[in-house]
Order: C-alpha cells, then structure tokens, then sequence
C-alpha cells in the first residue's frame, strides 16, 4: 500500500484530494472524469480498483502511475535540486527525466552523489518530462558563449538539440563529445536496420521512447487492424486517432518520421486521422461525435499497462515503433571532469531502470531489452538529421498537420 491512497477509496476522493491524476485517469479510458460534474457523481460510486476492473487495467501498475504522477507534483514542476548540489556549481547539469523512471533515476544517482569524493562542486537541475524544456531553451535561446552552458545535458528533444537557434547553433562549433566509450551499442539499436552511434561522435544516446498502438477493439469492429504507420493514413481511421501532442519530443518524432517516410500527404494523413489529446488542439475536431479513440498511439510504457483481458490491446508497429532518442550532451571542455557522470549515465544501472523500470530499450551493450526480433524501430537517421534544418522542419510538419486536422 502505498501512502496517499487505498485501491479501495473512492475515485473521486483520490482525485479531489490529488488533481494531478485526473489526466491519468482520463488516458486510461475515464475521460469523463475531466467533467468536474461527472467525477462528482461517477467518482462517488467507485473505488479505483473497482474502476480498475471494468477497465480491465492492470491494478498495480496504474497504482504506481498515479503515485508517480502525485509526487512528480509535490516535486513540483520547477525541478528540484538534489541535496548534494549547490548553486554555482564547478559541474553543472541540466536535465529532464522520462516521467515513468523520474523518481528511481533521481534516486540512483543522488545516491551516486553521496558516494563520490569529488574535489569540485556540483549544481544539478533534473525536472520531470511533462513539465517540458521550454526552461532549457530559455537558458541557451540567448546565449552564444559556450561557458554559459550547463556541462552535461540529459533531454529527448529534437528541436532542443538540433534547432540551430537553440542547441543547434554549439553543436556546428564542435561544442560536445561523445564520452560514452562504447565501441558498439546494444544488439538492439547496432545492427544492419539501424545505428544510434553518431558519426561526428558529438552526441550519445542512452535509451529511446518508443511509440505504439493501442487499438480499442470495441471501437475497431470488424476493420482491420492498423499494422504499420500508413494504416493510420486510411480513410476509414479519419478523426478517430488519438495522437501524443501534448508530449513534443515524442510528437515532433512522429511527425518527422512520417515525413521523411511519406512525405507531406503523409503528414496530411495523420493530420485527418488526428482526434484528440489532452492539449488546446484536442478541441479541433470537437464537432464530431465519435467520443473514444480507435486507435491511441502512446510510449512503449503505457501500452504494457493493458492487462489483455479487455477491449485494449497494443501493437508494434511491423514498419517500426517511431523512436524519440534520449539524449546525453557532453562539453568537451570539461571532458575531465564530467566523465565520471558520462559513465554513471550510461552505465548498466541506468540503462536497467530505463528498460526494466521504463519500458525505454537502452543502448548500453550489457543490457538486454527483453525485445524480440520482431519490434524494430524507425529511426530518423543522423544522415537525414545533419542534412536538413530540424528546427525548421518541424515547424513546416505542425503546419501541415493542423491545417488537415482542422479541415
């Protein structure tokens, strides 16, 4: 049992008592719960692991979602400083930590921390994913000095790291190195389908988000059943797909991808198959009366939370889960001193928490991603990424893809 709730209180009394899991609820298929009026009659009736039931979700991982989601709150979004850091620090490190590992990885590495008999000070600033990186572009936007940057950067995030106005800009100077050391990356992301390595040897991947279906086989009938991303693009699925675009990086992954793959019609496809999300663009298809998703794309991670048993029930894409990289940014002016970080980072520990604990396959070659050899991934590619204007070519794909969801 955990220490903010009983699986047996009422829905609404969790709720009430902690807001921030209304949104969970309401993405595991109680959407009514955003209704404040709804929550107080419904929420009344039902206790979670009742409400868990006829959802047929998995009572002890969606306990722990929500207990994430509570005290990433009481975290605050405004981040927060391990105890071991100090303000102006000699090593300063910015990062943002996938929602689901948020906790462990903090832990883990405060406890790191605490081991070490480092001669130099540490300033470290890790925030929870869902609070985004708009605080780390407003620190770099306007700098071009290299040593106004933070030493080490831990972030998914396309248009962080490759816009050339933002982290774009240091990486043409030359201002990070690949410390990692790693002669070759998991069998999973090394092999004849794809190469995380980058050839510059600039930047380090340390785990991926994968994105994947969840088909509600209710709402699906007697269709088929998407089996790649271009299924998503048929006529039948139009207004019925519900996207992550309240989740950037791994939105801005999709949306180039499905470019680089299909070109524009591709992101017009996914444009009209668009429903809704929990994000202002939701309301762009309010008029119409379908109320549940068909199809939900989602982290790797949520998907496994469906117990099988109901409606739920997730899909790798054959073509490839869509990935957005996790990120590892190292000065190469503080090679000396930030190594040691580079190796806990990318360590096997790490590497377990965001596997095991995280459902993000992890480029360290010691661990194993429990993947078969069926769930592949589409990668954008480094060729594709140093060859175009990532920064401005997600702007170019939110063009295309509002103005088809709105049509």
């Amino acid at each position: 049992m955990n220490k903010y709730f009983d699986v047996k209180d009422k829905v609404f009394d969790i709720t009430e008592e902690y807001p921030e899991t209304i949104d969970i609820f309401a993405a595991h298929g109680f959407e009514q719960l955003k209704n404040d009026k709804l929550r107080r009659i419904m929420g009344r009736t039902i206790s979670l692991e009742m409400a868990c039931k006829t959802k047929k979700v998995n009572l002890e991982l969606f306990e722990e979602r929500l207990v994430e989601a509570i005290e990433q709150a009481r975290t605050s979004v405004d981040g927060k400083k391990l105890s071991d850091s100090v303000e102006d620090g000699d090593i300063k490190i910015d990062g943002i930590l996938p929602c689901p590992v948020k906790l462990p990885l903090e832990e883990g590495f405060e406890k790191w921390l605490e081991e070490q008999n480092f001669d130099f000070t540490v300033e470290s600033d890790l925030r929870v994913a869902s609070g985004g990186v708009d605080w780390i572009k407003d620190k770099i936007k306007d700098i071009d000095d290299e040593d106004e940057l933070a030493d080490l950067f831990m972030s998914a995030g396309f248009d962080l790291f490759f816009d050339k106005k933002l982290m774009g800009k240091f990486k043409s100077k030359g201002v990070f190195e690949d410390l990692t050391g790693f002669d070759k990356l998991n069998k999973d992301f090394n092999n004849e389908e794809i190469d995380l390595r980058d050839p510059q040897g600039q930047y380090s991947i340390i785990g991926v988000v994968p994105a994947v279906f969840l088909v509600n086989k209710e709402e699906l009938g007697d269709r088929k059943a998407p089996e790649r991303w271009e299924d998503l693009f048929r006529p039948e699925f139009e207004g019925e797909v519900s996207l992550p675009v309240s989740d950037f990086d791994l939105f801005n992954a999709m949306l180039l991808n499905i470019y680089k793959v299909y070109g524009e019609e591709g992101v017009k496809g996914l444009g009209r198959a668009f429903m809704y999300n929990m994000h202002p663009a939701e309301m762009v298809k309010s008029h119409r009366k379908k109320e549940k998703p068909t199809i939900t794309i989602m982290p790797y991670f949520f998907a496994t939370m469906t117990t099988g048993k109901g409606p739920m029930f997730p899909i790798w894409p054959k073509d490839g889960a869509i990935i957005s990289p996790i990120f590892l940014l190292s000065k190469n002016s503080k090679r000396d001193k930030i190594k040691p970080f580079v190796d806990y980072f990318a360590s096997k520990e790490v590497a377990e928490i965001l596997s095991h604990n995280g459902r993000f396959p992890a480029t360290n070659p010691e661990i194993d991603n429990e993947l078969t050899d069926e769930q592949k991934f589409m990668w954008l590619g480094w060729d594709y990424i140093n060859s175009h204007d990532i920064g401005q070519l997600i702007q170019e794909t939110e063009k295309i893809f509002y103005e088809a969801a709105n049509n």
